[in-house]
């Protein structure tokens, strides 16, 4: 076996990964035939969804339990050993891969490439009690799924999202980060999120697309013309009813740790990969949970005076719904159920994009 060769191919595989914002927050070096160092990064200085990094390092732990999951089908075991003399705003994980005649190909494996985000209403079916059953066993051990199904769960999910969102479409901090992270009339997008991929029907994709050329734009229209309510309605409300159920992947305790983060993105892949195989659509829900932690933790996220005020009431939203333990262990949120694959998607930088150099880890 050419272990360089299957690393490669490893690594074809598991960029696929999700991301947030498809932000990619990796880069790969080939230190040895059979090491590899991911050279991580977060977006904490300039994205008010990645709250002291977390988000970013959930997405690694995803990324590492793609490679795991990818390496299977090779017979190659992983083990992952973090750097802790790097900063934790530039993690670095050690990789080393060896051959393992005791494992098993993942049944996960098949669907990585597969696995995409709908944001467009699904069947309302329930969940089956085998569909349940799988999904919950997925995370392990370390995590427990916070099922919320039910017309009356679903509907106050659905208005805890709408909450969100006009917070999240009235702040020019996230005004920002929507602003550079949509590509407008695209199908696909490497590195970022195609505009036909966020759920929105034309009318509403065609009144984003020239309000959102200017910070002034959207206050104006926010503030006058109501410019939040199509977009919250469209994308939120009428999505979160139409789903079999919502669900949060918590944490046996408050998660505090990088390592922490990185295990929980770990179950939460292989979550999604399930619900993949399954033959069921996902998508994450996880605003609440960042814009929460800024009112628990009594933190200024940003320089419009409502926001704190918005934020708390989502904080008090999301503990009548889940409980306040929970809300606090909470690493993810979503909404699942029967449906189309999405017709337009995030894809990925190319291999040869992500390989570790000297140029800037982060992104340009």
């Amino acid at each position: 076996m050419n272990t360089n060769d299957s690393i490669t191919r490893i690594l074809e595989v598991a960029r696929w990964a999700p991301s947030g914002d498809n932000t990619q927050p990796w880069r790969f070096e080939m230190v040895a035939p059979d090491q590899v160092i991911v050279h991580g990064f977060d977006t904490r200085d300039h994205c008010v969804y990645d709250l002291d990094g977390h988000p970013s390092q959930i997405s690694l732990g995803i990324l590492l339990e793609t490679i795991e999951i990818a390496a299977s089908i090779h017979g190659l075991a992983v083990e992952a050993v973090r750097d802790t003399s790097a900063p934790e705003t530039r993690p670095r994980f050690r990789l080393n891969f060896k051959p393992s005649a005791s494992l098993s190909p993942s049944p996960l494996a098949p669907v990585i490439e597969k696995r995409s985000v709908q944001r467009r209403p699904l069947m309302t079916r329930p969940l089956t009690d085998e569909e349940r059953r799988q999904l919950s066993e997925s995370v392990g051990p370390s995590h427990h799924v916070h099922w919320l199904e039910g017309f009356g769960a679903r509907v106050r999910t659905a208005k805890l999202m709408f909450h969100s969102a006009k917070l999240r479409l009235t702040i020019p901090e996230a005004y920002e980060v929507h602003r550079d992270i949509i590509e407008w009339r695209a199908k696909f997008s490497k590195d970022k999120v195609p505009d036909q991929a966020l759920g929105a029907s034309l009318p509403t994709l065609l009144m984003m697309r020239q309000v959102m050329k200017s910070w002034d734009r959207v206050h104006f229209f926010n503030r006058f013309l109501a410019g939040t309510w199509a977009p919250r309605i469209e994308l939120d409300l009428v999505p979160g009813i139409a789903c079999a159920a919502h669900f949060a992947i918590c944490s046996s305790q408050p998660p505090q740790t990088m390592d922490d983060y990185v295990s929980a993105g770990r179950a939460i892949q292989r979550f999604w990969l399930t619900a993949t195989r399954l033959g069921l659509q996902l998508q994450p829900e996880v605003t609440p949970l960042v814009f929460a932690r800024y009112a628990r933790n009594q933190v200024a996220f940003s320089a419009s005076p409502h926001a704190q005020s918005l934020a708390r009431n989502i904080a008090g939203r999301l503990n009548d719904l889940v409980g306040e333990d929970p809300a606090r262990r909470a690493v993810f949120m979503g909404r699942v159920g029967q449906g189309k694959t999405a017709e337009s998607r995030s894809t990925r930088r190319d291999l040869v994009e992500l390989m570790h150099s000297n140029a800037p880890q982060r992104p340009e």
